[in-house]
């Protein structure tokens, strides 16, 4: 999948990315990376929002595992079941967030049990960053549902 897009299926079907101006810089089979400028996620004290940094965690996430199941063949739904975050530093800037790959391991026991059982979990990590200094760190738990269909085949 091309990052442009991948943008334009973010910004379609997850309205919040847009409000966000959150732009696809890379997809890789096993990372994506979004970034997004501090105009439109700034709070009261001039640096990001941390529910922006959140969103964008989320998503960068939600995009590495909706690429890759794609690339795949696989239709499903993915939603986010639990996450945390860890902000090490405020965020003063624009920011990116990029998606780290699973262990294969891992993906081989996803894909596996999602195919067999029709739901699987999956945990992405995160490392968002400002200028060259990492700025959070994001881990979340996935589901991924069997069937879906029509646009919304792997909705968050």
């Amino acid at each position: 999948m091309q990052p442009s897009d991948l943008e334009q299926y973010l910004h379609e079907h997850i309205p919040l990315s847009r409000a966000m101006q959150v732009s696809v810089v890379e997809v890789a089979a096993d990372s994506v990376t979004l970034a997004a400028p501090i105009e439109p996620n700034i709070n009261h004290r001039g640096t990001v929002f941390g529910g922006s940094i959140s969103a964008v965690a989320i998503l960068a996430a939600w995009s590495l595992l909706h690429t890759r199941l794609r690339g795949e063949g696989v239709a499903c739904r993915l939603v986010i079941q639990r996450n945390s975050i860890d902000y090490l530093k405020p965020v003063d800037g624009d920011f990116t967030a990029r998606s780290l790959p699973p262990d294969a391991a891992d993906w081989q026991i996803f894909t596996r049990m999602l195919a067999r059982k029709g739901m699987a979990r999956i945990t992405i990590r995160c490392v968002l960053k400002c200028t060259d200094a990492t700025v959070a760190e994001f881990e979340g738990e996935f589901v991924a549902l069997a069937g879906g269909g029509g646009d919304r085949d792997t909705d968050s």
